[in-house]
This record gives C-alpha cells, sequence and structure tokens, in this order.
C-alpha cells in the first residue's frame, strides 16, 4: 500500500486552499490503495493567536512547536513513497525541512496556488514579514520531483526553475456544492461576495461600486459577504455572516449574484479563481475582474461575466439585476463549466495518476 506524508499548515476543513488543493482528493487516492498521513502545525487553538497582531510570545512558542513537529516528520519520511508539501514545510523563511526532506531521497510533490514567491503576509503580522523569505519558493521548486501548479502563470514561473511541471486547477467537489434553497419571490436581489480575513481587501475594492448600485436599486438589492472575521460596513448594511463549514452552502445559496474583484496586480494574477468557481458550481451568475485565470474560467456574456472598470461593473450588475432570464441563463452555464472542467469529477483521476507515476519513477 503506497504512503503519502501531506505537510500543511492548517487541520483539515481549516484552509481553503488546502481543502480545493488536496482535502478533496483524499478520498480519491484512499479508493486507489493510498495510505495517508496528514501533519499540520497549526491547531484550532493556536490559530486565533497566530494570525492575531502582537502576542509575540505565544507566537514563539508555536514556533517553537512547529519546529519539533517538523523535526519529527522528517524522521517519519524515509517510511512513506511520497511527501506532499502545500506552499511549503515551514512558515519561516528557511527551506531547511524541504532540504533534509531532499537529503533523505524522498519523492517530493509540491504544490502551490497562488504567486507566494511575492511577500503577501497576513495584517495580523505584517510587522514580522521580515522573518519571512518568499523567493524561498524557488528553492522548493527546485528540489521538487513534481511540481502542481493552479494556473498557467504560476506554472510558468515554476519552469523557470524546474522542467517537471503540472497544471493541476483548483476544482469544486459538484457533490458537495448543491444548493440548498431556493428563495422564490424574492423582494430583494443578494450580491454576494465569500473569502476570508486576508482577502478581504479585495472585496472592498468593489465598495464604490456597490455605493452606485444602491443608489441606482434601492432596496431591490441588498449585499452579503461570508468571511471568517467580524465585519461591519454599515453605509450598505451589510454585516458579515461568519463562515461555517456547517452552514457554507446554505450561506452561499442565498446570493442571487456573486462578485469577485481582483486588483490587476502580479500577487492577483496567481489567484486560482475559486471563490467564483464556488458560485458558479451553486448556479449563481458570477462577475469577475479579468485577471489571471479568471478571463480563461469566464467567457464574457457566454458563461458569467468579466468587468474591469468601475463602468463596466455597474453596467454588468444592473444587466443581472434587471433580468431573471440573464441570470438564470449565465448560472447554467457556469454549472456546467465547473462540472466539464473544474470538478473533482473530472480531474480526480488525473490527479491520482500524477502519484502513480511518480512511484512507477522511483521504482525504475
Amino acid at each position: 500500500m503506497p504512503r503519502i506524508l501531506y505537510i500543511v499548515p492548517h487541520r483539515l476543513n481549516r484552509s481553503p486552499g488546502q481543502r480545493f488543493r488536496c482535502e478533496q482528493y483524499l478520498t480519491s487516492l484512499k479508493e486507489r490503495g493510498f495510505e495517508i498521513y496528514y501533519s499540520n502545525i497549526i491547531s484550532k487553538k493556536d490559530d486565533t493567536v497566530f494570525y492575531s497582531k502582537g502576542n509575540y510570545h505565544l507566537k514563539a512558542w508555536i514556533l517553537i512547536k512547529s519546529f519539533f513537529k517538523r523535526l519529527s516528520d522528517i524522521r517519519k519520511a524515509k517510511r512513506f513513497d511520497l511527501v506532499f508539501i502545500y506552499r511549503e514545510a515551514f512558515m519561516l523563511g528557511t527551506t531547511f525541512f524541504e532540504r533534509l526532506l531532499r537529503s533523505r531521497k524522498a519523492l517530493i510533490v509540491f504544490d502551490f496556488d497562488d504567486a507566494i514567491w511575492l511577500n503577501d503576509t497576513s495584517e495580523g503580522n505584517a510587522n514580522l514579514d521580515w522573518l519571512k523569505k518568499p523567493s524561498k519558493t524557488a528553492s522548493i521548486i527546485k528540489i521538487a520531483d513534481l511540481v502542481l501548479a493552479g494556473n498557467s502563470y504560476l506554472a510558468n514561473y515554476a519552469k523557470l526553475f524546474n522542467p517537471r511541471i503540472e497544471i493541476m486547477p483548483t476544482t469544486i467537489d459538484t457533490n458537495y456544492h448543491k444548493r440548498t434553497t431556493r428563495i422564490s419571490n424574492k423582494s430583494s436581489i443578494c450580491i454576494g461576495w465569500t473569502g476570508t480575513s486576508t482577502t478581504l481587501k479585495h472585496f472592498e475594492t468593489i465598495i464604490p461600486v456597490l455605493k452606485k448600485i444602491k443608489e441606482l436599486f434601492g432596496e431591490k438589492v441588498y449585499f452579503k459577504i461570508i468571511v471568517n472575521i467580524p465585519y461591519r460596513f454599515p453605509e450598505l448594511n451589510i454585516e458579515a455572516t461568519q463562515w461555517s463549514s456547517n452552514k457554507e452552502i446554505e450561506d452561499l445559496s442565498e446570493i442571487d449574484i456573486g462578485i469577485m474583484p481582483l486588483p490587476d496586480d502580479e500577487w492577483s494574477k496567481g489567484k486560482c479563481g475559486f471563490k467564483g468557481l464556488q458560485y458558479m458550481a451553486l448556479e449563481i451568475p458570477t462577475i469577475m475582474s479579468p485577471v489571471g485565470v479568471n478571463s480563461e474560467i469566464i467567457q464574457d456574456g457566454e458563461n458569467g461575466f468579466l468587468a474591469s472598470t468601475e463602468g463596466e461593473w455597474v453596467e454588468k450588475l444592473s444587466l443581472l439585476i434587471e433580468h431573471e432570464d440573464l441570470r438564470v441563463k449565465l448560472g447554467k452555464a457556469g454549472q456546467k463549466t465547473v462540472e466539464e472542467k473544474y470538478s473533482v469529477n473530472a480531474l480526480k483521476d488525473q490527479y491520482v495518476q500524477y502519484f502513480l507515476n511518480l512511484i512507477e519513477m522511483k521504482k525504475a
């Protein structure tokens, strides 16, 4: 029975990136005979402290615990056929653990879904960014036996350091993403956004547009955001719904129009579009900024809308607000796109085959 050691930052069902990049494939791997050992270093108890401002002595303790946890993983590595690293083995700017794994001749799969060679430290740890070394991404890519990149932008960067690159899109579990409620005869249309505290700044770029929409449509529209921290914007009567795995689909199902605004910068070009893919999987008509992979996911006017300028956002939101038939049409087309190109069902065999191929390479 082949064995995989998953080296990840967070516990199961905590991180959107981990959920969409690796956790939802664990069942498929197990069905093909793989044994999985999942090793995270940030516990539920440590999570709040780690991403808060201050608390430096507690953060130092988390680092110490994490260091010894990873040393334990290194000792175990020889008992595994593959070691899967999501983003990095350790949160500081060192490749110490990756290099130790390489020295033990472990087969390494490296997966990343953001432009993590750029600096994008969380707000709570902004004054500790000197401890990070984003450029270490290149060093990890060099030592990997296989790199899984979330889109072509990330893959092109990885190819500068390693020829063994495969594009593995961020995918949606369409068995899980099934709309639970449809409120008929709603008097208002819900424009919604989902994300985390680290991407909330992207939502805030669209607030001037939402103000104009509110001026145009008044009580015909309202706004909903789903995020993992408390958030309020009284001027638009926005109060965040706290993200919960138990209510995620129910909360998303309230949304009539899903939005994914992004700034046109190098970091955003590395994003893998899964906010938009979530909406689309639930037949929610979606508007995205034409940045990075978003322009590959959305064919403007066919399975969703792309909007660059404030004027385009207002125009396309207005079209969807005014025309229910257009919402239905784009919602159905978006769902079909996800099912065919960005779903676990469509890509799970390919994902598993990457691991099988590496093991065969080791035997050869």
